[in-house]
């Protein structure tokens, strides 16, 4: 579904749902997209959790601000180590590893999984340890596709090529 935009009448400024005069011109009244407040759910209950930018530290120069998600793309990307400093953009606090920001990277680390496929890899232990029930499964059946299929996971988990099930990289440490 594409989500329709609004301009203002007056200069053609985005208005964006819930604005009730433009910022740009000061254009008062209701502007199309600004929600009916008589059928607006009420505000919802609940702790409001801050969203945080982060700084990079590549080659010795700063890079940012990057959101939680920017940072998961990265990684996902591989251009994003678990051991690359960050910090917050607000300057809040001091530089920290990248594997600490909660999902950047799996809740996996890479050499247990390595281990797990090297020892346990043809009973497709390692394909359940990563979240893939199916295929661990059907690895177990098959006896690690009668070896090949182990040899493939092995290499894939030691190059850090194979994410978990919800497609993070492992954190490696």
């Amino acid at each position: 579904m594409a989500s329709q935009r609004f301009v203002c009448p007056r200069c053609q400024a985005e208005v964006f749902p819930g604005q009730q005069s433009c910022t740009r011109c000061g254009y008062p009244g209701t502007l199309p997209g600004a929600p009916d407040p008589t059928t607006m759910p009420p505000p919802m209950s609940g702790p409001v959790y801050p969203v945080y930018t982060f700084m990079i530290q590549r080659m010795g120069t700063e890079e940012g601000p990057y959101s939680a998600g920017d940072l998961q793309m990265q990684a996902r990307s591989g251009m994003l180590k678990g051991t690359t400093p960050v910090r917050r953009a607000d300057g809040a606090g001091g530089w920290f590893a990248a594997g600490d920001v909660p999902g950047v990277f799996s809740d996996k680390e890479w050499l247990p999984t390595l281990l797990i496929s090297f020892f346990l890899g043809s009973l497709g232990i390692d394909r359940f340890y990563l979240g893939y029930t199916g295929l661990g499964v059907l690895k177990l059946i098959t006896f690690g596709g009668c070896g090949i299929w182990t040899l493939i996971d092995l290499i894939r988990i030691a190059t850090g090529s194979l994410p978990d099930a919800k497609g993070l990289p492992l954190k490696r440490t």
